[in-house]
């Protein structure tokens, strides 16, 4: 069993040295005066592992990147990892490897079964630890989640979210996978990993034994809980009597499976202990499997909603135990491990978003944090996509190598027009980069379409990206004009080098008979107020604004507590039900919405991959209406007139909100360049196809880094 130890005041100082180091090399404001805070004691206080001192309790866990499939795929991932190194993070876990070829997620996803690949790990094992922190090999088999033929499971039980059937496991398949686990964590010691950390949660491998939702077996590897549980143990043990106590075994145990036929929580408590006995150092919390119909990381998730299932384990157990879910915050981690739900905190797409996120709360500087705000868009949705992932925030997130290729340019005067997404990294960025920056804005705050977004039910956290724009800002020394709008004669005399255009994009009106009649609305008017609308409201439109005004016009809750998001999704927190689902409240509404489409496809189908099923399920539940295949006919004080399925229709409302795409906002691009004004534009004042702030900073990003 490992032992704690308290944190010193010798300790605290060695981390005192340490921030030092930190903050200039990840670039804090000039001139901070370099402290450890007291603001944050346990989660920056270290921890003793045994074999692995860490020096404090955060986690960057397992994520998939597809880094590892890129060109140069070394090289990335020393940028990306050592970048989170020297942010401060304590331990860092890596993308799952499989232990053999049935294990890969997908067909050319990453497997480590050969002393041959050691020098693909060897030289980024070496920079994280130069860097100050240790490093992990996550192993992970996909089971039945595996998208190639060669997929194998405790059972021939086809997964709901992939088209193919598993061959069943035999006993001796059973015994080489052990094998499979067994070398791939003496090629990981080889590689310089510090220790691995087995993926026994989500609905992969392990959990599939464990589950009777897909363990159906009678042999010794199913049936009862022991024998489930024994595919898990086995790995562990056989680990820890290879390779000794000096080498360390993270477990990763799905504390609340959230499928049907899952376990319970003296189902989970059996397990924990079962593998803590086996010999592992820690223990760190997974939620739900791929499959389950709750969402977990999504927005719509309170912050730190499962740390109840960390404190549960903690309970049982008397090795470390890692909280994972929405901690985004140095405040939110600080409070979640000062009541003892858990030992260490994981930090995934947090520092995506912010690698420097430990040190800037080691030097008290938490205001400059750049904030994950739980979107997905470039993360998962990225992933899911094919595409390799990133951070809407931070566009550099696994583009270390091709940000840091960017050169700097001589210093000029840059005008930026427009402080929504793109227009606020533009100029931060320039200005970050030592040009003279201002920035003009004509309504009388900034974030343009943010401020909408932050209105909407459980988009709370946009207001945190906005804090942190203003931060930035005004530390790198831009000068903004809030309430004034830019044309060409006022840039002209500025003498302005080059003018980015982030005008942004403009609601497009469709031409209906009737638009300008007094029930019509834009949305704009509806989220900021200046309208409210009626209890029967048609939306014309299906995208992601239409679903966000839904939200905005049937819940009235802008903050969910945790205990309310389980009382909406039938969540059982006692899991004392199977994989912890009850039935799920039913909401109190007082609108009728319905939303129209022109096209015949699914509504929504744009909507993120990753949470779009969430806007879906919550609208459902709500007893929204869709009508796709509409031909609108006209407007009148009875409704809106349209055609759909070969008949004509009246949606009698009494307010009717368009959400009907955008247009690009791209006049003042024409005006400058008749006057000869070097100008160029960019997100939706460049390409409005779709309101899209992930493309609009990456955009503003980029031009910034090449001016």
């Amino acid at each position: 069993m490992c032992r704690r130890r308290q944190s010193s005041n010798r300790q605290l100082g060695a981390n005192s040295q340490k921030s030092a180091k930190i903050v200039a090399l990840t670039g804090l404001s000039p001139g901070l005066r370099i402290i450890v805070t007291t603001r944050y004691p346990h989660l920056l206080s270290a921890l003793d592992l045994g074999s692995l001192q860490l020096a404090n309790r955060v986690v960057m866990p397992s994520m998939h990147t597809r880094l590892e499939t890129l060109d140069h795929s070394v090289e990335r991932r020393i940028a990306f990892y050592t970048a989170r190194a020297r942010g401060g993070v304590g331990l860092i876990v890596t993308a799952g490897y499989s232990p053999n070829q049935e294990g890969r997620l997908e067909e050319d996803a990453q497997v480590f079964e050969s002393a041959g690949q050691i020098p693909e790990h060897l030289p980024v094992t070496r920079a994280v630890r130069d860097a100050g922190a240790a490093m992990l090999l996550q192993i992970l088999h996909a089971g039945r989640y595996a998208k190639h033929d060669q997929l194998v499971a405790p059972s021939p039980l086809r997964s709901p979210i992939n088209r193919r059937t598993p061959r069943e496991l035999s006993e001796a398949d059973i015994e080489r996978t052990l094998g499979d686990y067994l070398r791939t964590s003496e090629l990981a010691r080889e590689a310089g990993y510090a220790g691995i950390e087995i993926m026994g949660s989500e609905g992969y491998l392990i959990t599939q034994f464990t589950a009777p939702r897909s363990n159906q077996r009678q042999d010794c590897w199913g049936g009862s809980l022991e024998n489930r549980c024994r595919f898990a143990v086995e790995i562990v043990k056989r680990i820890r009597a290879r390779l000794g106590d000096d080498f360390i075994i993270g477990y990763r145990i799905s504390t609340l499976d959230l499928v049907e036929d899952g376990l319970v929580g003296e189902d989970i408590n059996h397990l924990a202990r079962a593998i803590e006995a086996a010999g592992a150092n820690m223990l760190v919390t997974g939620i739900g499997w791929h499959e389950s119909p709750v969402p977990t990381i999504a927005y719509q998730v309170p912050r730190a909603a499962w740390s109840f299932t960390a404190a549960r384990l903690k309970r049982v157990v008397g090795i470390p135990v890692v909280a994972t879910n929405r901690i985004n915050t140095p405040e939110v981690a600080e409070a979640l491990l000062a009541r003892g739900d858990a030992d260490l905190v994981a930090l995934a797409r947090p520092l995506l978003a912010d690698p420097a996120f430990v040190a800037k709360a080691l030097a008290d500087d938490a205001v400059a944090i750049a904030p994950c705000i739980a979107c997905n868009q470039a993360c998962l949705d990225y992933i899911f996509a094919e595409r390799a992932a990133t951070c809407l925030v931070n566009p550099g997130a696994g583009r270390e190598v091709e940000f840091a290729a960017m050169p700097s340019g001589k210093q000029k005067s840059i005008a930026v027009v427009g402080a929504g997404p793109g227009g606020l990294a533009a100029a931060s960025v320039a200005a970050e980069h030592g040009h003279r920056v201002v920035l003009f804005e004509s309504a009388n705050e900034i974030g343009g379409q943010l401020n909408l977004a932050k209105r909407i039910p459980g988009k709370r956290e946009f207001l945190e990206l906005l804090r942190y724009f203003r931060v930035r800002l005004n530390r790198a020394g831009v000068t903004l004009r809030l309430g004034e709008r830019a044309d060409a004669p006022v840039l002209a005399a500025g003498q302005f080098d080059h003018v980015i255009v982030a005008t942004g994009a403009i609601a497009r009106r469709p031409a209906i008979a009737g638009i300008d009649l007094p029930l019509v609305a834009g949305y704009r008017d509806i989220i900021e107020g200046r309208r409210v609308a009626g209890r029967r409201v048609a939306i014309i439109g299906t995208g992601g604004i239409a679903h966000d005004v839904a939200e905005f016009l049937l819940e009235t809750n802008l903050d969910q507590t945790a205990g309310e998001f389980m009382d909406e999704w039938g969540v059982d927190a006692a899991i004392t039900v199977a994989g912890g689902l009850r039935s799920a409240s039913r909401p109190q509404v007082g609108r009728e919405v319905t939303l129209l489409q022109r096209g015949e496809g699914r509504p929504g189908v744009r909507l993120g991959m990753t949470t779009g099923w969430i806007l879906r399920s919550r609208l459902k539940a709500r007893d929204v209406g869709f009508v796709t295949g509409c031909r609108y006919d006209h407007i009148d004080a009875g409704g809106l007139h349209y055609r759909a399925g070969g008949e004509s229709h009246c949606a009698r409302v009494d307010t009717i909100i368009v959400c009907a795409g955008q247009e690009k906002d791209d006049s003042l691009s024409d005006e400058l360049k008749r006057a000869g004004i070097a100008c160029t534009a960019i997100g939706g004042a460049r390409l409005a196809a779709e309101l899209d702030a992930t493309r609009a900073i990456d955009e503003g990003t980029r031009l910034a880094c090449s001016l």
